[in-house]
């Protein structure tokens, strides 16, 4: 019986995440491959549901719409600052994607968008959020959770 991908079981694999448009947000496969166990939440729920079953050295398309995603874009994720509250030497051009803390102290990623003279604009919403998403993968191993030494 071949070994599948299941939950609690330890994943090295290549990805490729391709929006719609054809621009690859992500690829390992020139690269290290991911590694990462089945049900530690970190990848997407949806995709992670996708994998299982999938045996070794199989290449896969997996079809994501937006909603199974990281859902829609949210409007009220775009927030107005003052430019003062960057730093001078902060470079605030249109697509930097800057890290900000929360009032709990969590930092998270904002894009921002439009520059004015005394504003920024800045996008919270994940980078791909409002996206549709191929992504290409190959198990290339299925192993059991790694023991701390």
């Amino acid at each position: 019986m071949t070994e599948t991908v299941q939950p609690g079981r330890h994943i090295t694999m290549h990805i490729r995440i391709t929006l719609d448009n054809g621009i690859v947000a992500e690829d390992s496969f020139d690269d290290e491959p991911l590694r990462f166990v089945v049900g530690d939440g970190s990848v997407l729920p949806n995709l992670e549901q996708a994998l299982i079953g999938l045996p070794r050295n199989e290449p896969t398309r997996i079809l994501i719409s937006a909603d199974e995603g990281f859902g829609a874009r949210d409007p009220g994720n775009i927030h107005t600052m003052q430019r003062a509250d960057f730093p001078p030497n902060v470079d605030v051009a249109p697509g930097r994607v800057i890290g900000f803390n929360t009032p709990s102290g969590e930092e998270v990623a904002g894009t921002i968008i439009e520059v004015g003279t005394d504003r920024v604009d800045v996008d919270f919403n994940h980078p791909l959020a409002g996206h549709n998403l191929t992504v290409d993968v190959e198990i290339l191993d299925i192993g059991d959770i790694p023991t701390q030494a």
